[in-house]
């Protein structure tokens, strides 16, 4: 975890100095600070502090973890990652109509939109009762 702070921090810090230079190029070519690329820019740099400050307040309340000791192995972090669906089909209709919503935004009108949100409904539901019903119900 603590790494993973650096890298972070490491961000913050980037991200700190591409606002400062974003205002200062904005201010030079404009006439003026353009204010949502500066502002969108120095959110980043929030973004970046506060899942820092999470995993570090995190850090401090949980033993350390081996990635964090110089001599951790690779076995003492295993275990079970999780439960993937191997054949499930739903993410990808899932993909492909959230696309098509995105797809919606850069096409004028709000047409698709309404075309994509059925499709996503659907692959939502689908996603979720997925191993409720069927041949892989529990």
């Amino acid at each position: 975890m603590r790494s993973n702070i650096v890298v972070l921090l490491v961000m913050a810090t980037y991200f700190a100095l591409a606002t400062i230079a974003y205002a200062i190029w904005s201010d030079i070519y404009f006439g003026a600070v353009e204010p949502i690329g500066t502002v969108a820019i120095g959110l980043t740099v929030m973004l970046s502090l506060f899942i820092a400050f999470y995993l570090y307040s995190g850090m401090r309340r949980t033993a350390e973890l081996p990635e964090d000791r110089l001599d951790g192995e690779i076995s003492e972090d295993a275990g079970e990652v999780g439960f993937f669906s191997p054949w499930s089909w739903w993410p990808l209709m899932l993909g492909l109509a959230c696309g098509l919503a995105f797809l919606s935004l850069a096409v004028p009108g709000w047409w698709l939109t309404f075309i994509a949100l059925p499709f996503a409904v659907v692959a939502v539901v689908g996603f979720v009762y997925e191993y409720s019903r069927g041949a892989h119900a529990h």
